[in-house]
């Protein structure tokens, strides 16, 4: 079956077709909309503590927890790589979350993510050093990262769906931003739950069990989120397609088999937003704890600074969208992007408060939020409703996993040198890879086609 790609907001017509997207359907209620809205955000904060958490550890504490090793590069750059197999896995849940989304539903998948997520955080905070249990201990900490990717994987497509599907057409953007702002309030969260663990024990406490607090907290949050979850009702999309047995048999394979320029265009595209982030939050730790003398609390503090700021900018960005169109979100975020890595490490090298705040800004808050501000909406619109979870989802997680290499690919750039030009070539490169696919994928989107 040939399946055309049509507009979020469309709804399917008797002959399996969308109506247009000033369509026939009517909008949803304004409280229905903001309740998915918050349900998405809400979730989106559990999910995404749990799976950055992971980073900020693996940054400062996994590598003699779990990897030790004489040479202490070598003991980075393994809890590094441990952190990436969460994006290898992601594309995996993409796919097992992205066919029974589109099968089963939407919402019934982002209660079964938030649960895992709770479960595997969870037991990371409960696990034995390298020291206590040997090699079994680095084996089960890579095999609970796994099924975190596994859980991650289907977080977002559920989560877009849930608060694109629902949205008026005039506030798609706006309300369909909060699956990002989740995701900066997840790790702001993460954050600041290891910036109090610091700073109330010492080092050695903090190593032998100050850095289980926050995943044992994991499973707290997840119960919270598991109850808002469980309350909304399904994506009125979803619940069209199946009372009107509109539904794909094999939807991942249907998407791509006839929307494979669709998969490819969003991973291009997230190069930006996975470039900037991950340099600024993860990779940022690694860098001045091993070649700076910027300690990396100063670090922490910047950039929660700069995640407590992505929460209005970001909401601006999807208000500004939604009133002038999202092209020039994909313009101008990867612009900044690209501009922002000289500096970013010039900042990080003063140890100056003021200026690793600013650099933090125009990274994140310009470079990142801009284009990510308008993803939800842009990655969703270039499938139709019936394959939808699986063809955004599946090239969203792709992209992840690409992206979670970026922290062990800017490492090994720096060598023993400790020269940073490379890791901003890299930054610059990955934002106008971004660009050119937006410009070139702007025609699948609602707007472009019209």
């Amino acid at each position: 079956m040939t399946v055309s790609n049509v507009p979020a907001s469309e709804p399917y017509s008797s002959s399996g077709r969308t109506g247009p997207v000033d369509g026939e359907a009517p909008a949803p209620p304004p409280s229905g909309a903001r309740r998915a809205a918050m349900a998405s955000t809400v979730g989106a904060i559990v999910d995404w503590y749990d799976f950055f958490l992971y980073g900020t550890a693996a940054a400062l504490v996994f590598g003699p927890m779990f990897f030790p090793s004489e040479d202490p590069t070598v003991g980075v750059l393994a809890s590094l790589g441990s952190f990436a197999v969460g994006f290898v896995f992601r594309p995996i849940g993409g796919a097992i979350f992205g066919h029974f989304g589109d099968r089963v539903g939407r919402r019934k998948m982002l209660v079964i993510t938030i649960l895992i997520m709770g479960l595997a955080s969870t037991a990371i905070g409960l696990l034995p050093s390298y020291a206590a249990i040997g090699i079994a201990a680095p084996i089960l900490l890579v095999s609970l990262r796994a099924v975190q990717g596994i859980a991650v994987g289907g977080e977002w497509g559920g989560a877009a769906l849930m608060a694109v599907e629902n949205a008026p057409k005039n506030k798609r953007n706006f309300l369909a931003s909060g699956v990002q702002i989740g995701s900066f309030l997840g790790l702001l969260l993460g954050t600041l739950a290891f910036s109090i663990v610091t700073n109330l024990t010492t080092e050695e406490q903090f190593d032998t069990w100050g850095w289980r607090l926050p995943f044992l907290v994991s499973i707290l949050f997840a119960l919270v989120g598991l109850w808002i979850r469980s309350g909304v009702p399904e994506s009125k999309v979803f619940a069209e397609l199946e009372e009107t047995k509109k539904k794909q048999a094999a939807p991942l394979l249907e998407a791509l088999k006839t929307s494979p320029k669709q998969i490819l265009a969003i991973i291009g595209m997230r190069l930006v937003d996975q470039s900037t982030f991950y340099i600024g939050f993860t990779f940022s730790l690694v860098y001045v704890k091993n070649y700076t003398d910027t300690p990396p609390s100063s670090v922490l503090t910047a950039s929660m600074v700069a995640l407590v700021l992505a929460v209005p900018t970001t909401s601006l960005w999807g208000l500004l969208a939604d009133r002038f169109g999202a092209r020039w979100f994909y313009i101008i975020g990867p612009l900044c992007a690209a501009a922002a890595g000289v500096p970013f490490f010039f900042a990080l090298e003063s140890g100056s408060m003021p200026m690793m705040i600013l650099g933090f800004f125009i990274l994140i808050n310009l470079g990142h939020n801009i284009s990510a501000s308008v993803q939800q909406t842009w990655f969703t619109d270039m499938f139709d409703a019936r394959i939808r979870y699986s063809g955004a989802g599946f090239g969203y997680a792709v992209a992840g996993a690409v992206g979670g290499f970026v922290p062990l690919t800017a490492t090994a750039l720096l060598g023993d040198s400790g020269n940073w030009t490379p890791v901003a070539i890299l930054l610059a490169a990955a934002s106008l890879v971004a660009l050119v696919t937006g410009l070139w994928s702007y025609k699948w989107t609602g707007q472009g086609r019209r």
